[in-house]
């Protein structure tokens, strides 16, 4: 009976190691359920921000077919109208050339008859042999000679697909900020980052999450193979955090160290430094001031609303006053970076021109998506009677057509009359009253009753141009060589 128990526990004791490898088996395969989760979880983020970027590249490359598209029409239009002109003033000099013959025949007198009849005849020979030398041929077709040719785009998209990974492929360690370059400048900031010194992973880009200043989800800014992003359009008096994360084809990488701002309204420009906070704690991220901080996401924009990279360091220049009980100044100058290249800069990029006869489009560097704003452009030169326009628009308005063309602007356009407004090519509200060389031509954006107004010499011009504005939006004009601002 004794050997049969011994031989019965020796067996029993390798079943229980057994049953103990088997719970243990059961932890590593629950434990695998939940990084599954949050694997599907990162890659498809991953996923979304790789054809987010492909949709944004398109819809840029669609402004720019869009664009020549709106060129071609404009040349057609005016070798057309220029047609007309010629056509009709030929078409009452030969109108008026047949009523003094015919008023001639009727006359009655020989001798005045025979005098002036040789000169006349030579004259309707000339005038018809004008009107035979292909006069009456259109100059212009009225079709469009530009077939987009989408036949290679659309194969690479229907082959677009994922592609098998080696399991051995590690992530990206997590980005390291680099706080000595992350800095601020009016109302935005910029963040700096690298990967670990050590480490040899190829990396395929970054993603820059933001919050939403009160605590909230935080939300994609940029996604890019960039290592610095400048985030525009941020607000006044709040706390915000930021943080990165890198990916590569095996998957994404864990956060960097999340960095705490605290926005200010000290309207000094120097630039101060302090050390930066490890993660969690709580301190002021300045080096410029006023800094003004994150952005205003709207839902519906999925991360990646606003955002702009830049590659060198911004300039203090042309103000605009924040008009409010407690107001701060926000500084700002004419952006050449987002600029037509027509548009010529003096004057520390304060003072803008123009060597194209057609319109064109400058912006401030600052874009606003919260409070109360208002600011003044003077009119250094004014030729000619030109159309200049003034206002806010989007950061990828048109550049090379009137402020207010397309839907992206909201403008006051004004000769030396009169104004009107203007929204996606609208035109509304012709108000009596115009300007000339030395006048001030006033914007007020109020973004608390998202409403656009404007005034000339320092009186309002017409009713409130437009309502419910939302989002962020960049101090605006367009002018041609006539106009100075």
């Amino acid at each position: 009976l004794l050997p049969l128990q011994s031989q019965l526990s020796q067996a029993l004791n390798g079943l229980s190691d057994r049953a103990k490898e088997a719970k243990e088996f059961l932890v590593q395969l629950r434990n695998m359920v939940q990084q599954i989760q949050e694997n599907s979880v990162e890659f498809e983020a991953c996923l979304v921000a790789q054809c987010d970027a492909l949709i944004d590249a398109l819809n840029r490359r669609k402004a720019q077919l869009l664009s020549r598209v709106n060129k071609e029409h404009e040349h057609k239009l005016k070798v057309v109208r220029d047609q007309i002109s010629h056509c009709t003033v030929k078409l009452r000099q030969t109108t008026g050339l047949m009523e003094y013959c015919l008023e001639v025949i009727k006359e009655n007198d020989p001798s005045g008859f025979l005098q002036i009849s040789d000169a006349l005849i030579r004259r309707v020979h000339l005038t018809e042999d004008q009107w035979g030398k292909g006069t009456l041929t259109p100059r212009m077709t009225t079709d469009f000679d530009l077939n987009l040719d989408n036949a290679p785009l659309l194969q690479s998209i229907h082959q677009l697909d994922f592609v098998q990974m080696k399991v051995s492929s590690p992530v990206p360690a997590p980005p390291i900020l680099q706080l000595e370059e992350c800095c601020t400048h009016n109302n935005s900031a910029t963040l700096s980052w690298k990967q670990p010194p050590l480490s040899t992973v190829q990396v395929e880009g970054y993603i820059l999450e933001l919050d939403d200043g009160n605590g909230g989800q935080f939300r994609e800014v940029y996604v890019g193979k960039e290592t610095m992003c400048t985030v525009d359009g941020l607000h006044f008096n709040s706390t915000y955090s930021a943080r990165v994360k890198a990916f590569n084809k095996s998957g994404v990488s864990p956060y960097s160290k999340t960095l705490v701002l605290q926005t200010s309204e000290d309207t000094q420009s120097e630039e101060q430094t302090l050390p930066f906070p490890v993660p969690l704690e709580r301190s002021q991220l300045r080096r410029m001031s006023p800094f003004s901080s994150t952005l205003n996401l709207q839902p519906s924009f999925s991360g990646r609303s606003y955002f702009e990279l830049r590659s060198s360091a911004h300039q203090l220049s042309l103000h605009s006053s924040l008009q409010s009980l407690n107001s701060a100044v926000a500084w700002f100058s004419f952006d050449p970076a987002s600029a037509h290249a027509d548009i010529i800069f003096s004057n520390d990029n304060l003072t803008v021109t123009c060597n194209s006869y057609d319109d064109r489009v400058v912006l401030g560097k600052t874009g606003f998506s919260k409070g109360l704003h208002y600011w003044e452009l003077s009119i250094d030169r004014y030729d000619n009677h030109p159309d200049p326009a003034f206002g806010v628009a989007r950061i990828d308005v048109l550049k090379d057509a009137m402020l207010g063309k397309d839907d992206k602007a909201w403008a006051m356009y004004v000769d030396n009359n009169r104004s009107w407004f203007m929204h996606n090519n609208s035109h509304t509200n012709r108000t009596e009253g115009g300007i000339t060389k030395g006048a001030t031509v006033g914007v007020l954006l109020d973004l608390t009753r998202r409403t656009l107004t404007f005034s000339i010499n320092e009186d309002q011009q017409g009713p409130v141009a437009f309502e419910n504005l939302e989002g962020l939006f960049f101090p605006a004009v367009s002018l041609n060589r006539n106009v100075q601002v």
